[in-house]
């Protein structure tokens, strides 16, 4: 095997001993290393967050199946609210693992931006992917159950699984009579990291304007910031 780094601690995180080391390295390899390091033996972990995201959507998904009966509707918000990317980047910041994440120097210096954040949730559905093929179905669900149900309880409790565009929506609604609005003020990134920058308007007037990796994430965000602005 080459010489990785030591991911022992994170073995012991996650109290499980990969046979595959190579499986559990491959987690956390970015896109972005490979370009820097093309004899690097290894790919980056595109193909297993693409697994463990469909292993992770299935586990929270049966959860709240077998242990809650509201709606569908309402249990769809429950879920994008525990599996979205801020939520997922603040797990995997609990498991420390920011120093064995293989990165290019660019990303590697770039630690408080929204483009980290990304690269942490994809690392926690890698990890996920990782779980499930080294060692099945069930220990992935006890790794993700144990990391996401505590957020999800305290996600109940303070009611953030309400849409802050339909929260915002409903609030102009009542107080302004007038339906808002959102305008997309600008692009940038390559297209397999597009960052979209959003605007959130009443009327002609901008209230909040939003960052995200997608269109959708955007607009969450710029509502976010109008509810706290309007104290809403």
């Amino acid at each position: 095997m080459a010489e990785f780094k030591d991911i022992s601690s994170l073995e012991k995180k996650l109290d499980l001993q990969f046979k595959d080391k190579e499986l559990l390295v491959q987690a956390l390899v970015h896109r972005s290393y490979l370009n820097e390091h093309r004899d690097f033996p290894l790919g980056h972990n595109e193909r297993l967050e693409f697994l463990g995201d469909a292993v992770l959507e299935l586990v929270v998904t049966e959860h709240l199946y077998k242990n809650y009966h509201e709606p569908e509707g309402d249990l769809t918000n429950w879920r994008a609210s525990i599996v979205n990317s801020q939520m997922l980047a603040k797990v995997t910041k609990e498991l420390d693992i920011e120093d064995l994440l293989y990165l290019s120097r660019g990303e590697a210096k770039d630690k408080n931006t929204k483009a980290r954040d990304q690269i942490l949730a994809n690392a926690f559905e890698s990890i996920c992917g990782a779980i499930y093929l080294e060692f099945g179905f069930s220990a992935a669900q006890k790794f993700i159950l144990g990391r996401l149900l505590p957020k999800l309880e305290y996600i109940l409790k303070n009611k953030l699984f309400i849409d802050p565009k339909t929260k915002f929506q409903e609030k102009s609604q009542e107080v302004l009579g007038i339906t808002p609005h959102y305008q997309v003020l600008k692009e940038s990134g390559p297209d397999h990291a597009k960052n979209f920058l959003v605007g959130l308007y009443i009327s002609q007037d901008k209230i909040a304007d939003g960052e995200g990796y997608s269109k959708q994430e955007a607009q969450l965000n710029a509502a976010r910031a109008g509810l706290r602005k309007k104290g809403w």
